[in-house]
This record gives C-alpha cells, sequence and structure tokens, in this order.
C-alpha cells in the first residue's frame, strides 16, 4: 500500500494499524493524518509506548495518557477515583494514535481498552474513539522484566479481534537507496540470512572511514555510549562551555520528560565536538539524526554554530520540548537541541535516519536489535562495523508469524478500500491553500529580519535579555542578540525595569 491510500483510510475515520518495514515513512504518514485531522476539527491525542518516541510527535506516553501508569491490571473503582482532568481528556478524544506499538504489551492495550470503555460509559471498543496504531513488530519487541505480568505482541489482546483494525502495510522505501542493503534488510524481516548476507557485513568490519573521529557509533549498551562520549570531549582542546536546561510544570512531568528527551539537562560541548541534532528544525535547516561539528561559538550568547554534514551552517538556538496531556502541556524542557554524537545507543536510535554510522553488535542481547540498527543507515557505504554476534541477525519468530498475517490481511483491505485512492489523488493535484495574509503574512515577513518576533518568551531568553541589558547592551544589540524587534525589546524591558530606567 502507498502512503496516499493509507493516508485517505485514515481520514475515513477507520481504526488502522500502520506498519511496514525501517524507512517506509511511517511517521511521515503519521504527521500528516495529525494535521489534516486537527484541520478538521477532530481531538486527536498523540502517544507513544516510550516516551522518547512520543517527544517525536509531541505527544504523551500511552501509559500516561490512560493513566495507568506501571500497573498490570485496571483495580476495580478505577474510573472513580480518576482525577476530572483526565476524564475530560479521554471523554473529548476523537482520535488516539499508539505510535510503537510493537514495544506495547497486549495486555496493556485491552488495559487502554477497559479505561476508555468505563469513561466513555458504552462497550464500543476503546469507547468508540477512532484507534491509530503504528510501528514495526521486527523492530523492538515488548521487555518483559522481573516479578512484572508477562506478556506479548497486541495482536494477542482481547481487543484487537473484537476492533479488526485496518491493516495499512507500507512498502516503499524512502530511506534505504542501496540494493544490496535493502536486500540484508528484507532478508532478516525473513529470517532467511544467507551466508553472503553474513560475509557482506563482515566484509564491512574491515572497511574505516577517512575521518573516524566524525562519524557517530551505534553500542548496544549505555555504560559503552557514555564513556566514548566523555572520552572524547576530554581529547579536545579549548574551553568547555555548557548549557543548562530550563524546564516548567510539575516535577513528576518534568522528570518524565527529561527520560524520554534526547539533549541532556547539562550539554556539555568544545569545539570540534562531534554533535547530532535531536530535533527537527521548522526552517528545515537539520533533521532529527543530523550529524555535525561545533566549529565556534556566538561571541554574545556563546550558542554553539555547527557546520552538518548536509553542508549548512547553523547557530544552534535553544528549542523546547512539550510533554502534552492531550490538548493540556504538563511539562516543558528548553535546551540546545544537540548531544554529542561520537556514540549513541541502539534504542535511542529507533526511528532514526543517520548520515553515516560505526555500529558495534557484538553485545547485542535482544532479537530486532540488529534490524534496527542496521536500517538506521541508506546505503552500505556509510555503515562500518565494529563487530557482530548471532542474536544480532535474529528477528522474533512471533514477528514473521504476525507479518505473514498482516499482509494477507492488508491486500484484502487495500482491495476493499481502494475506491478512497480517488481521494488521494484529488488531494495531490488540489493546489496548497494560498499563502497566509493579513496579520500572519505581516508576522512572516518580520520573522524574516526577527526570527523569534511574536514568539512567547521563554525563561532562558528572558535571563540573557536582563543580563545584557545589565552589562550596557543597546537596544539595537539585543535585538541582534535575541532575534526580536527593537520595540518588544523596549517593552520587555519595561515590564522588567520600569518605564523609567528603559526610555
Amino acid at each position: 500500500m502507498n502512503q496516499g491510500l493509507a493516508l485517505e483510510i485514515m481520514l475515513s475515520g477507520e481504526s488502522v494499524l500502520l506498519t511496514g518495514p525501517a524507512g517506509a515513512g511511517k511517521t511521515y504518514v503519521l504527521n500528516q493524518f495529525i494535521k489534516l485531522a486537527k484541520a478538521e476539527g477532530r481531538h486527536v491525542s498523540v502517544t507513544a509506548t516510550t516516551g522518547l518516541a512520543a517527544t517525536h510527535l509531541g505527544g504523551t506516553t500511552i501509559h500516561s495518557w490512560a493513566g495507568i501508569g506501571v500497573q498490570d491490571f485496571v483495580p476495580q473503582g478505577f474510573a472513580d477515583h480518576m482525577s476530572k482532568a483526565r476524564r475530560e481528556i479521554i471523554e473529548k478524544t476523537d482520535v488516539l494514535i499508539i505510535d510503537e506499538i510493537s514495544m506495547l504489551h497486549d495486555y496493556r492495550l485491552d488495559m487502554v481498552d477497559e479505561v476508555c470503555r468505563l469513561v466513555r460509559k458504552t462497550d464500543e471498543p476503546f469507547g468508540g474513539i477512532q484507534l491509530i496504531m503504528s510501528g514495526d513488530f521486527f523492530q523492538l519487541p515488548p521487555i518483559n522484566r522481573g516479578e512484572a505480568r508477562a506478556g506479548g505482541f497486541v495482536v494477542n489482546s482481547q481487543v484487537w479481534q473484537e476492533l479488526d483494525p485496518v491493516i495499512c502495510y507500507l512498502q516503499e522505501q524512502h530511506r534505504q537507496d542501496d540494493e544490496t542493503l535493502l536486500d540484508i534488510l528484507n532478508a532478516l524481516r525473513a529470517g532467511d540470512v544467507r551466508r553472503h548476507h553474513a560475509e557482506t557485513l563482515l566484509a564491512r568490519t574491515e572497511v574505516f572511514p577517512d575521518d573516524l573521529e566524525q562519524l557517530t557509533e551505534l553500542h548496544t549498551v549505555n555504560i559503552d555510549v557514555d564513556t566514548l562520549n566523555e572520552a572524547k570531549l576530554r581529547q579536545l582542546e579549548g574551553d568547555e562551555i555548557r548549557y543548562e536546561q530550563t524546564t516548567t510544570g510539575g516535577d513528576m512531568y518534568i522528570q518524565s520528560l527529561q527520560r524520554s528527551v534526547l539533549a541532556p539537562p547539562a550539554l556539555k560541548l568544545k569545539k570540534g565536538a562531534l554533535v547530532m541534532a535531536v530535533k527537527n528544525s521548522l526552517e528545515r535547516k537539520y533533521v532529527n539524526g543530523s550529524q555535525g561539528v561545533v566549529v565556534d561559538f556566538e561571541p554574545h550568547t556563546e550558542y554553539p554554530i555547527v557546520a552538518f554534514k548536509n553542508g549548512k551552517e547553523v547557530t544552534m538556538v535553544p528549542d523546547t520540548w512539550e510533554l502534552r496531556d492531550g490538548d493540556k502541556k504538563r511539562a516543558s524542557i528548553t535546551q540546545i537541541p544537540l548531544r554529542l554524537a561520537w556514540a549513541i545507543t541502539v534504542h535511542k536510535s529507533q526511528g532514526m535516519t543517520l548520515d553515516a554510522a560505526r555500529i558495534d553488535l557484538r553485545k547485542a542481547f535482544v532479537e530486532g536489535m540488529g534490524y534496527v540498527a542496521l536500517s538506521r543507515v541508506k546505503n552500505l557505504d556509510n555503515l562500518y562495523l565494529a563487530g557482530i554476534n548471532q542474536m544480532a541477525l535474529r528477528v522474533s519468530d512471533d514477528a514473521q508469524g504476525i507479518d505473514a498475517l498482516l499482509r494477507a490481511k492488508a491486500a484484502a483491505d487495500a482491495k476493499r478500500l481502494a475506491h478512497l485512492a480517488a481521494n488521494a489523488e484529488k488531494r495531490k493535484t488540489t493546489p496548497p491553500p494560498k499563502k497566509a495574509s493579513g496579520w500572519a503574512q505581516k508576522i512572516e515577513k518580520m520573522r524574516e529580519t526577527h526570527p523569534n518576533a511574536y514568539k512567547p518568551w521563554e525563561a532562558a531568553h528572558d535571563a540573557l535579555l536582563k543580563q545584557e541589558f545589565q552589562n550596557g547592551r543597546s537596544l539595537e544589540e539585543l535585538s541582534g542578540i535575541l532575534g526580536r524587534h527593537e520595540g518588544s525589546i523596549k517593552i520587555r524591558l519595561q515590564k522588567h525595569f520600569g518605564e523609567d530606567v528603559v526610555q
């Protein structure tokens, strides 16, 4: 199925599983759907099974959204003790999105279903909410830990059978452009890795890039990542500059968001540091996963200037991540959207596209880990292996069986809903809306010279304003530093210091 038809099926109101191999464009389709559904006035709750995945879409975890936390069962009287705010969010939700569905246990999907039915007082699946699930069962599976209730993939849940979601199986490839690498990835999915596949991968252990120092490494365990990044930074000469994150919201929500955001609470950089963007640029100067090198720091703000591999040189200013609960903002974190990139974990690389990577799979410990790691790059020429074990070449037997069933149902669903393809073609040929006019156009024009015009004042920028004003900076200088019109700067200063001080 192509992306256009999948999008139209989702917009038609059907509950859907959006699946397909890594690089098929699942996140792109989700983002398109979210934008269009909200434009139609639908209340969309965006969630994911992990906090990291949730931040990619600007949402929260499904556990938090449903109020189930780490519980293994919905306790008796659960709905009676639910907060009014939580109840209202669930009541008004028209569409519930759950990303990275492969990592959600079957019984937890049943728990979410039970909560929705209780709150909305109807026996329809998920209380009548349209459910959009997205993920690939060949990637990281649900993890059973310790004494917690064991479970499997969501397709084994009770509600799955009752819901009977439409299967939108994306088959186009939008990441890999190398037939040899695609053949290896497809062999991994099929559980049919042959000798020539293994030999091709092993040959990448004997190839080294021209500049090993400027290459991101993927490791399977956190301690290897932290050790390498800290050691590499120490080796660089020059002063270390530190950026502390600022936060808003309750402590519990802040801590949850901090576990999800890849930008560290304290970012330490030097000239020459290898870094990675951890958020998409609104101006499309970089994307989540873009790699570059710190080449300098802005003289007034000390914001890092990064030369990305795409050839663009960008001054990296603080950006904000939000933890949202439906339409309510629970917490936010503001930080420079970078992290040291000599090394990251395979788990945290899920969803990223990397320019190039050196991958160490000698300690792979779970099925699907090798598939996730190897599918982060576009071609073999940009993939360098430190080593690989047998586990890295395995995917879940259950995932293979599930995949065969999903493919068969996807084919039947595509035929049944083929009439919606006409809507997809019409959407492609419909001209985009005219450029914003009036006030919106004025703001757009102003942001060409003052990029932060009419944006909310972040705490970090406010603190910088007061500090630099007290250091004797003029309105013109402050305007250049903060990217705002001089009139806005003056009004803000008058708020802080009074009209008598700021003329």
